[in-house]
């Protein structure tokens, strides 16, 4: 297979020329002036978009060339526990010595450690075409966000010892979470910390499952170090290295993305250093690790999509029946504009929260520098509570538009799209989890609703309404400030209904769905003043989902909970 993921992909390549990335770029380069320390670091925003344009074409040219031929022999080789040490497909170990071999550990890493000081929205572009090579890779990959959280809230002396090691492919990571009695419901969690009173040092007894990348050799561990609490308030980070105490229990015989094992893991008095401050480790680190996990699981998503969508493109243009290829049969063309429609839209929401998420961590990175104003400081919050709402709404809708493109890829195979030597099975069965791993699509639904309640999207929505819109495009934003108006109304009917909880949850999703649409709408309307051409695709998308966004309208605003008496019949 000869390919660029990045060059062969139009769409991406119009996402990074219009990132809007030049505050950002400026500020994590310190206005270019770390030159003097480190010579490959860029000495304009003109060298600093060149490297940004290389790296994605580097990562473009590996995907199409390396980890895609070797995407179904991997998901068939599948993961192997053998004498408590999980044995990766050999693919997956070509895999990641060519990530290593080419210094694509620790891309968000500061330069100081070794990494290549790349914005977060370059490493969801690297993340979106890894997956849309080998869904199980990005999983492995994904998780350099352990490293990103090391930084944010370890100590110095964490992150002199650990980051460099991560930026040098030395040592890779995982996030031991959840448990088999506490899955979402991390308030739960069981597995204890105790302390030494004489020498002051950490250790984690208990079992941890699903965990993904489990076999990592630094993971980040929740437990419990408050004895006699219950709730979250009892709770902290641990940074853990692999050893002997750690084991391997067992590993999960999945559905897909098997080049990724999900591992059970025993902790018998582990060792361990705390992360941050004591009882912090739920309220706030897991919270922002999270936050990093949704939006990599987003990039994801986009890619299963991306290759799920060409491959039924690219089959319904060689496949004949009736005379002529299926493309040209009217209900196979509508499924595939529907299903490209889907993935252009979940990529301009993926990279408008990517772009959120570099500018509250370049203001929040000055301040943790101590060369922060007041002005970073107020950065940091706007930017914080945009990206609190709009990481949980970029997953839900991603991983949903992602099911539901690898669902109809299928479709478009007809029964060959079942079987095995199609690729499409392979992404309807890598595409099920994203929905489900690192939070439900309910829980995602969850975290948004406190911002959409707040309104937290009105002053970036105001800025997108006040475009100057002329023609069609007014015309589209007239329909938009009407779908707004139901968005609002819908919130204050949930509002008015605030003694009654089940219906807050029962209307929780609608809300939150039709929220995503109106403003993910205003996106791609806005795309359209600098780029005329892709006003197709704002017709579309709203062509498409203004009337589900009147349908959930409806439905709240109906005021009548799903029976569940039903479920006794």
């Amino acid at each position: 297979m000869n390919a660029n993921f990045y060059l062969d992909n139009s769409d991406l390549q119009y996402h990074f020329e219009h990132a809007g990335l030049a505050d950002v770029l400026r500020m994590r380069e310190d206005d270019f002036t770390l030159k003097e320390s480190f010579p490959d670091a860029p000495a304009s925003l003109e060298e600093a978009n060149q490297n940004c344009r290389a790296k994605l074409d580097l990562v473009g040219r590996l995907s199409g060339e390396e980890f895609a031929p070797r995407g179904t022999q991997v998901d068939r080789d599948n993961v192997h526990l053998a004498n408590g040490k999980v044995e990766y497909p050999y693919g997956t170990q070509e895999n990641l010595k060519i990530l290593r071999d080419n210094h694509l550990d620790g891309v968000t890493l500061p330069r100081r450690y070794g990494g290549l000081n790349l914005p977060t929205t370059i490493y969801s572009m690297m993340t979106e075409m890894i997956s849309r090579a080998d869904a199980s890779l990005q999983n492995l990959i994904g998780l350099q966000s352990i490293a990103e959280t090391l930084y944010r809230f370890g100590s110095d002396e964490q992150r002199d010892r650990m980051l460099p090691r991560f930026a040098a492919g030395e040592v890779d990571g995982a996030m031991a979470l959840t448990e088999p009695e506490a899955g979402s419901d991390l308030q739960s969690v069981t597995t204890k910390a105790e302390q030494d009173p004489a020498t002051g040092k950490w250790f984690i007894t208990g079992k941890k499952r699903f965990i993904t990348n489990g076999r990592a050799k630094a993971l980040l561990v929740l437990a419990r170090s408050e004895e006699g609490t219950r709730d979250g308030r009892g709770l902290s980070m641990f940074l853990v290295e692999s050893c002997p105490q750690l084991k391997i229990s067992g590993i999960e015989d999945k559905l897909g993305i098997h080049g990724s094992p999900t591992c059970e893991l025993t902790f018998d008095h582990v060792p361990a250093e705390l992360v941050g401050n004591r009882r912090m480790g739920l309220i706030r680190y897991v919270m922002s690790l999270m936050n990093g996990a949704r939006l990599a699981i987003a990039s994801q998503a986009v890619g299963i999509g991306e290759a799920a969508y060409r491959a039924a493109r690219e089959y319904a243009a060689n496949r004949r029946q009736f005379g002529k290829s299926i493309d040209q049969i009217g209900a196979v063309n509508a499924l595939l504009v529907k299903m490209r429609t889907a993935v252009l839209a979940g990529r301009t929401l993926l990279y408008e929260t990517s772009r959120i998420v570099d500018l509250r961590d370049a203001h929040e990175d000055r301040i943790r520098r101590g060369i922060g104003t007041d002005e970073d400081n107020a950065m940091v919050r706007k930017y914080g509570q945009l990206a609190d709402v709009l990481t949980p709404m970029a997953k839900a809708f991603n991983t949903e538009m992602c099911n539901r493109v690898a669902y109809e890829g299928i479709q478009v195979h007809g029964g060959k799209g079942y079987m095995r030597d199609h690729l499409a099975e392979r992404y309807y069965r890598d595409a099920r989890i994203t929905n489900i791993y690192e939070g439900t699509t309910q829980l995602q639904v969850v975290a948004a609703i406190a911002g959409v309640k707040k309104r937290t999207l009105n002053g970036r929505l105001d800025e997108l309404a006040a475009m100057p819109y002329a023609g069609r495009a007014a015309e589209l934003a007239a329909k938009l400030a009407d779908a707004r108006a139901k968005v609002e109304e819908a919130i204050q009917k949930v509002e008015s209904v605030h003694d009654d909880t089940r219906f807050f949850d029962q209307m929780a999703f609608s809300v939150v769905r039709i929220a995503t649409i109106s403003f993910l709408g205003y996106l791609l309307l806005a795309e359209t003043i600098e780029t005329p051409e892709r006003m197709t695709l704002a017709e579309e998308f709203l062509a498409e989902y203004l009337p589900e966004l009147e349908m959930y309208h409806t439905y709240v605003m109906n005021g009548r909970c799903p029976d569940p008496k039903v479920l006794e019949m």
